[in-house]
């Protein structure tokens, strides 16, 4: 087991956090006439500098490269900003949003295994709303992707918090493509970001969109294309008129990026709006404006796309991810009665042959071998369960059960308990944890 092994220390400043101010390190209060972007940085091996990542003070404010002629891009520099900044105050929970469960794991946890299949050199979380648990957690996440985390001390909106994000990126990836994802979409799949990639490459975008097509696009923003089916604005859905309302191409805030266009961007930004926040969506109206081409790809699956903001929500995105689950291990070999009323978390892993019966729920770490009967009313959490035992009406939390045991009706196994190899428990059997 692999895990992410960011560090959480350094020499200048205790906790989890390094905390900077990227005016005092560049001697300038503003960028483009805006008061200057707060962020702090946790990385692998060594502090970020920020002075060395803001040459945003030292460009001419607003300046642009101007469009260049269409090649298709061969760089493998593509990097990854996640925003998980935002408080979640639907959620109406203690626990910061991006950390609530879905099958076993956060919901974070699956935007950054949609990256997985992609070759990215690494991601960027931005993190706010009690950050340093946001990225405790996230720590021990088992990941090869390496990962930095970045502090957006203050909420002031996507393009703010894209901005600080961009203070964790290589230097050496300046020439390559950065994905930007909200935290909030665990649907997402490889697949869909693998084509959002291929398409930016091979039109050479300035930037590109992922979209989707909705029965109900209230809420919204809609895509706005050219007669040649370039982006040529994203419209909110309060300020649309009647023509846009009509459109049914959303916005999924979800973006591929050419990089070395993208924090001059950012810098012609302005908080025009009643939150006084500076948006994402208006990068697409400055790349538009200055002659670059902007394009969009469509997700084959709207559900994809759907983001968590409330407990509703949350139950709904949990239901289409234990639907795949289930879809996944019947196709590997697993027996389920009624897959409607099985719950397996996606951390757990499950040999060929083994049948679950309605009602039994798999969480945690639980391992289960070959030729195995879960039966009805079974809940196993972080329990190893050999080839060939049958369990009955069984609960246990981080027990053992060896091969060819039968256990239950109404066993009770806390953690550290063993069954040994051919038991029959009979029923009613809970052991203590030093006792077979």
């Amino acid at each position: 087991m692999i895990r992410c092994t960011t560090s959480t220390t350094s020499s200048s400043a205790p906790g989890i956090f390094q905390h900077a101010d990227p005016a005092a390190e560049t001697g300038s209060a503003s960028v483009d006439g805006s008061e200057a972007l707060t962020g702090t940085v946790v990385q692998r091996s060594r502090v970020v500098q920020l002075a060395e990542r803001l040459a945003l003070a030292q460009e001419v404010a607003g300046s642009i490269p101007a469009p260049r002629a269409m090649t298709e891009s061969s760089s493998n520099n593509l990097s990854a900003i996640l925003l998980a900044a935002g408080q979640g105050t639907r959620m109406r929970s203690e626990r910061p949003k991006p950390l609530h469960r879905l099958c076993g794991q956060p919901m974070l946890a699956y935007v950054l295994e949609s990256l997985g299949a992609l070759d990215a050199n690494g991601a960027v979380i931005v993190v706010g709303h009690k950050g340093e648990w946001v990225t405790k957690k996230m720590q021990e996440i088992v990941t090869q992707l390496p990962l930095q985390f970045v502090e957006q001390r203050v909420q002031r909106g996507t393009g703010d918090a894209v901005m600080v994000g961009l203070v964790g990126l290589s230097e050496s990836e300046e020439d390559g493509e950065v994905l930007v994802l909200p935290g909030d979409t665990p649907l997402l799949q490889a697949e869909t970001l693998a084509e959002l990639v291929k398409h930016h490459r091979s039109t050479d975008a300035a930037a590109t969109v992922l979209t989707a097509e909705v029965e109900d696009p209230s809420g919204y923003g809609r895509i706005v294309r050219a007669a040649d089916g370039a982006v040529t604005r994203i419209v909110e859905h309060r300020d649309a008129g009647a023509d846009e309302l009509a459109l049914t191409e959303v916005n999924t805030s979800i973006y591929c990026f050419r990089r070395s266009l993208l924090s001059p961007a950012l810098r012609r930004v302005e908080p025009d709006n009643s939150q006084g926040e500076y948006y994402l969506t208006d990068v697409i109206d400055v790349l538009v404006s200055a002659g670059h081409r902007v394009e969009a790809v469509i997700a084959s699956d709207s559900a994809e796309i759907s983001g968590v903001n409330d407990r509703l929500q949350l139950a709904q995105a949990e239901s289409e991810l234990r639907r795949r689950t289930n879809d996944r291990l019947m196709r590997s070999g697993v027996t389920m009665v009624d897959p409607l009323t099985t719950y397996v978390d996606t951390t757990v892993e499950i040999g060929k042959d083994v049948t679950l019966f309605p009602g039994a729920i798999l969480s945690g770490e639980t391992v289960v071998g070959d030729r195995t009967e879960i039966g009805s009313g079974c809940r196993l959490v972080d329990t190893r369960v050999g080839a060939d035992c049958v369990l009955d009406k069984t609960v246990s939390h981080g027990a053992s059960i060896a091969e060819g045991s039968h256990v239950g009706p109404y066993a009770h196994l806390g953690p550290g308990a063993e069954v040994s190899a051919g038991t029959s428990t009979g029923p009613f059997f809970a052991p203590s944890a030093d006792r077979d």
